[in-house]
């Protein structure tokens, strides 16, 4: 079958040529042979009119020339003549005419007599196939319209007589403008007496004196022309009455019933063609001067009714035929009326029912040409054929039937321009038809293998362009099949288009048109690719943003892969297509589908719509960006209800830009005390755009407002006009009164005073009025200008009232409140009694005592001091007055804790009251002893002589033992540098005056670390500690070494595994050191095994035997290899050690803590401290010498 098909179109391309084809055009408004056929076929064609002049071609005298335009097209191409008048007219005969080649058009030049030239023409075009017709062309001369000359007599008329001034304005090109002025071109004045008609005419309804005069003139004027003519000046006398009977009567109009100056008659037809506008007038005279009334008989006047000229011209613009009809006009006065009727008819000028329209028909059939029109009067319809009317041009296949030409069983030579003419007396309408009969085989118009992309579930269109006589039949068939493609999703066209409706998957695959008709076939294929939908699958989101920031809308969508590298992910506002052109000024940015707007300001809200665009399919996706800002300032701020102490201000608030404006501030400015400087007076809501604004005295005020919302506080408006009220009396009295007492026998009265523009004007002073509470007494008052007053010579701390009020040069502030003050305040002159001391424990006691009587406070009581001393250490009985210490208790307390006191002391210890004055006596000194506590630290703990399995150490004691020393406790325990240690050993010295001693069977070259710590019998004192190595042999003399820097307290080791501690690297491999050590760790067990059965035995370490081998300490050298390190804060043996707890005590026991005392009225600052002076006692500094003489003890 495919084979067949290609056969088919080398056959007809064999005929014709190669050949694209697109459908038959049967019914078209003139028969065009596409381009494409042209190309390879020469297919006759009849002659069609292109252009022409209009109906009308006026000869304006300022245009250059007027073209009498004809163009035609046809094949052959067609030659030109013209009719003018009925008769032949040849351009090329008069030399004048400028004219084209092969054009019907000619131009006739503005330079001479043109009146030659008027007349209608007509213009033909014809080949030989037939003719084609211009419409009727009228060249119309216009002449310059002129008035006649003519002397005018003088109108003289009666006083209250109607008359006319007649214009007559000569014929013109339309339109006509008419007006009445005077010889200095003044307007006649048209009222409801004096008007001018729809001619022109300038109608008097009655005339009166002031009507007189001598230049009443008429001008035309021709717009299309740009001329405008004048008449001659025309002249009034109008004749006053006179009377010589009764003054009253002089100069009287008779009063009379209204008659029409126009229209003359009862009655008048009007016709007017459709679209129009219809005009009636009545023009009346009459005395009084008569009213216009209009009615439509048995209607309504039209809803676009409108009346002109004081109600005397009724105008309905563009009449339709529902407008026709009886009109009825009234004028009437007090003495009558009078009646005019109008029978309007509406007319219509032609218009097509059914135009005739071009035909490609093939020989043999039958052809139909159909014309009529409707129109009022019903047009005259006039057949021509080739430009010739129909009964001059027979023929006897041809019919005319009623509006309708019959061609039977057509011919070839047949083929002709139909013409149709409708007209009546308002248009002509003219209708060429080119009835062409031929036959030709299809012609398929689209290229052959055009590929089309779909996407599923969309639509699509595939065309199949054909030129065919007779119209051929086209079918699209798929993939070689035989069978048509049908179902609902498919439809082919009339101009051979193949649609489908929401494609699928599926419908992919090349698709066959073929085009038959009786003369032949023809076909061609085409290929549709079903492709996935594009989906923006990430819209942007709507967004509210500050102004000047940064905004971003994000998008991403979803296509077909085959478009990789077509899709377009385009952004657009409001439509418009956003420019990105990365400049230096761009504000807009994309990247992977982000649109960034840098610095967004107001012009930047509205709609943003992603586009997401492949060559086949769209989809888009919107969302709003709002852009937020401070309200702009309010404006129109007016002042109104203007009082002695009010005003009232309105505004227009601004633009909120989309943040709700939450309140107005509202500013005033005063010019005389702090001009330029705008301070806050009101606040508010957001919805209110008024207040009443309370305001002072005397003070000369402009104000300003400014919006605030959910951004921030917008700029100000401009300020308003200043307005002063009038001075008045204070409205306040002073505030923030405070009575002080600062010496015994004053009181000083102090206030806040008013500020300046709380005058109210000038002359501002202050009564201060007092008197004592206790007693009645009359007020003594005095006044002041100043904001201060002292009250001499008053008695202790006694209570006042004070009252104190404003005034100025215009009065008294309102009455003033009373208030409570006191007198100067003296010294207590008691101390507390009972005083009491608790001990609590070795730092702290609880003092308490009995409170001062208030009248002995003489002032407010501020509390009670304690001030306390330590007399001697109770270690030894030396008595060393210390420093004084201090603790405040403010308020009325009766007892208090004193900490931080020195163990095994004695202390001495007074308390006193205070007021605003100062303090009072002190009461007996109280002593009292502290109990014994825990020692200092060591000052001095040192390594002074290092061996390979000894070492040496020297202490000194405790500067505060804080009781009776009753020993040392020494701990001591094997540590590496790998985190190792050993298990924690003991060495109780109960002889407190021993200060060195000896450690023996150390291991050699291990690191040791030594714990030191006082002991009293209520326990053992805080630690210090050090660190040394024990060398590889014994030096018998050696250097001492300095002592190490101080190290940081060991707190945690991380490791419990016992070993030893090496400091030669490397050693540990050799096979003597090895054998030594096994040596050592037998011996090691023996001694210990002996050890514990000598314990066992009741015996006891003699540690006076191990003092007494090495009885001089500085006799003993330390080894050069010695590294000892000292530390006073390792206060705790390392983790793994065996604690030693018969002599331990808690850190607890020995703290300063005021919870364990259960005093729950402690008073403490805000930063956790005792309220109170309390002074710590002076450390003293030791010497860590150590003196040769120091022996071991024997």
């Amino acid at each position: 079958m495919k084979a067949m098909r290609l056969q088919r179109i080398l056959g007809l391309v064999a005929a014709l040529g190669v050949i694209t084809c697109i459908c038959a055009f049967h019914t078209t408004a003139a028969v065009i042979i596409p381009l494409e056929v042209l190309g390879h076929v020469n297919i006759e064609q009849l002659p069609t009119i292109t252009a022409q002049s209009p109906s009308s071609l006026i000869a304006f005298p300022f245009d250059e020339s007027f073209p009498m335009t004809c163009e035609a097209k046809g094949n052959p191409e067609p030659e030109f003549r013209w009719m003018k008048n009925g008769q032949e007219f040849d351009p090329f005969l008069d030399p004048r005419l400028m004219k084209e080649e092969n054009s019907g058009t000619f131009v006739i030049p503005n330079n001479g007599n043109l009146t030659e030239y008027q007349g209608t023409y007509r213009c033909y075009a014809s080949n030989k196939l037939g003719t084609a017709i211009s419409k009727e062309i009228e060249f119309i001369v216009p002449h310059v319209p002129k008035f006649p000359k003519e002397t005018l007599d003088p109108v003289v008329v009666e006083e209250g007589q109607p008359f006319t001034l007649k214009c007559d304005p000569p014929k013109g090109i339309p339109p006509l403008q008419i007006y009445w002025m005077t010889i200095s071109l003044q307007h006649i004045e048209q009222d409801e007496r004096v008007s001018m008609g729809l001619n022109g005419d300038l109608y008097f309804s009655h005339a009166v004196e002031k009507d007189s005069r001598r230049d009443y003139c008429c001008f035309a004027a021709f717009p299309r022309i740009r001329t405008i003519v004048q008449k001659n000046a025309m002249s009034v006398i109008v004749q006053t009455k006179k009377s010589d009977t009764s003054p009253e009567t002089a100069n009287a109009i008779l009063q009379r019933r209204p008659s029409l100056l126009t229209p003359s008659s009862a009655r008048s037809e009007t016709q007017l063609v459709k679209e129009e506008d219809l005009k009636l007038e009545c023009i009346a005279e009459g005395f009084p001067t008569p009213q216009v009334e209009w009615v439509k008989v048995g209607h309504r006047l039209p809803i676009k009714a409108k009346l002109e000229n004081h109600g005397k011209l009724l105008i309905v613009p563009r009449v339709e035929q529902e407008d026709s009809g009886k009109y009825m006009c009234k004028a009437k006065n007090a003495l009558g009326e009078a009646v005019h009727y109008f029978t309007v008819t509406i007319e219509e000028p032609p218009e097509w029912v059914s135009e005739p329209e071009s035909q490609l028909s093939m020989i043999g059939s039958d052809v139909l040409i159909k014309c009529s029109a409707s129109g009022t009067p019903q047009p005259t319809i006039t057949w021509r054929v080739n430009g010739v009317p129909l009964q001059e041009a027979p023929a006897a296949n041809r019919k005319v039937l009623g509006d309708t030409i019959l061609l039977r069983n057509a011919k070839a030579s047949d083929s002709a321009v139909y013409q149709c003419e409708a007209s009546n007396r308002h248009r002509t309408l003219l209708s060429n038809a080119n009835i062409m009969i031929m036959n030709l085989p299809p012609m398929i118009l689209t290229k052959e293998g055009e590929d089309y992309s779909a996407v599923e579930g969309k639509g699509v269109m595939m065309h199949c362009k054909v030129f065919s006589s007779p119209p051929s039949t086209v079918t699209w068939s798929k993939d070689d099949s035989s069978e048509s493609v049908e179902g609902p999703r498919f439809a082919v066209h009339d101009n051979g288009s193949l649609e489908i409706y929401s494609v699928e998957k599926g419908d992919t695959g090349q698709y066959t048109c073929l085009a038959k008709n009786t003369e032949g076939s023809s076909a061609i294929d085409t290929m549709l690719y079903v492709k996935d939908p594009t989906r923006i699958v990430v819209p942007p989101e709507h967004l509210q943003i500050l102004i000047g920031t940064t905004a971003q809308l994000s998008c991403l969508a979803e296509y077909d892969e085959s478009f990789k590298n077509d899709i377009e992910l385009l952004w657009e506002k409001d439509d418009m297509e956003i420019a990105l052109n990365y400049t230096e000024n761009s504000r807009y940015f994309v990247e992977d589908g982000i649109l960034q707007i840098i610095n967004v300001s107001h012009w930047d809200q509205g709609v943003y719509t992603c586009v997401a665009r492949t060559p086949v399919d769209q989809d888009t996706a919107s969302a709003w960006l709002i852009v937020l800002d401070v309200p702009d300032a309010p404006e129109y701020l007016v002042l109104s209800e203007r009082k002695s102490k009010s005003v009232k201000l309105k505004w227009n608030p601004g633009d909120n830009h989309n943040s709700s404006t939450t309140e107005f501030i509202i500013e005033y400015e005063e010019s005389q005390w702090e001009p330029g400087n705008w301070k806050e007076l009101l606040r508010v809501p957001g919805n209110h755009n008024s207040a009443v604004l309370k305001l002072h005295g005397n003070v000369d005020y402009c104000f300003r407002v400014s919006g605030v919302n959910s951004v921030g506080r917008g700029p100000s408006s401009e300020p308003t006009e200043r307005y002063k009220p009038p001075a008045a009396a204070p409205d306040k009295n002073p505030e923030n009164i405070k009575i002080e007492g600062h010496l015994a026998h004053e009181m000083d009265i102090n206030w806040e005073p008013l500020l300046p523009i709380e005058h109210n004007g000038p002359g501002l002073e202050y009564k201060v009025s007092y008197r004592r509470q206790d007693l009645e007494e009359d007020w003594q008052e005095h006044m002041v200008k100043r904001h201060s007053f002292v009250v001499k010579n008053t008695p202790t701390f006694v209570p006042y009232e004070i009252k104190i009020q404003a005034k100025n040069n215009q009065g008294w502030g309102p009455d003033p409140k009373i208030v409570t003050g006191y007198s100067g305040e003296d010294f207590p002159s008691a101390a507390p009694d009972d005083v009491a001391v608790e001990v609590m424990n070795s730092s702290v006691v609880k003092v308490s005592w009995t409170r001062v009587h208030k009248d002995k406070l003489h002032g407010h009581l501020g509390g009670y001091r304690i001030n306390w001393w330590r007399l001697r250490s109770l270690v030894d009985s030396k008595k060393s007055h210390g420093d004084k210490h201090t603790l405040t208790i403010p308020g009325d307390r009766n007892h208090a804790a004193v900490p931080g006191l020195t163990p095994f002391s004695e202390y001495s210890l007074i308390v006193m009251t205070f007021n605003g004055r100062g303090n009072g006596p002190g009461s007996h000194p109280v002593n009292f002893k502290t109990p014994e506590g825990v020692p200092e630290k060591n000052p001095v703990f040192r390594v002074t002589d290092v061996q390979k399995h000894t070492v040496s150490l020297v202490w000194a004691p405790p500067l505060e033992p804080n009781g009776i020393l009753t020993g040392y406790l020494l701990e001591y325990q094997l540590i590496n540098d790998t985190e190792e240690v050993g298990p924690l050993q003991t060495v109780d010295i109960s002889n407190p005056d021993t200060t060195k001693w000896t450690l023996r069977d150390l291991e050699p070259v291990s690191k040791y670390k030594l714990y030191l710590r006082s002991c009293t019998t209520v326990g053992c004192g805080l630690v210090v500690s050090e660190e040394c190595t024990t060398t590889l042999e014994t030096s018998k003399s050696a250097s001492p070494s300095p002592p190490s820097t101080p190290k940081s307290p060991v707190t945690k080791p991380t490791r419990s595994t016992i070993g030893l501690a090496s400091i030669h690297g490397g050693i540990s491999t050799q096979g003597w050191f090895i054998g030594l050590m096994c040596a050592i760790a037998l011996l090691t067990l023996i001694v210990l095994i002996a050890c514990f059965v000598n314990r066992n035995k009741g015996g006891k370490y003699s540690v006076k035997e191990k003092e007494d081998l090495h009885p001089d300490v500085e006799s003993q050298g330390m080894n050069d290899d010695t590294f000892c390190e000292y530390s006073d804060n390792d206060e705790k043996p390392l983790k793994g050690s065996q604690h030693s707890l018969s002599r331990e005590i808690k850190a607890g026991d020995s703290g300063d803590s005021l919870v364990d005392y259960g005093d729950e009225d402690v008073q403490f600052n805000e930063d956790g401290s005792f309220i109170g002076e309390y002074a710590g006692r002076k450390e003293k500094r030791v010497s860590a010498e150590i003196k040769a003489t120091v022996q071991t003890p024997a």
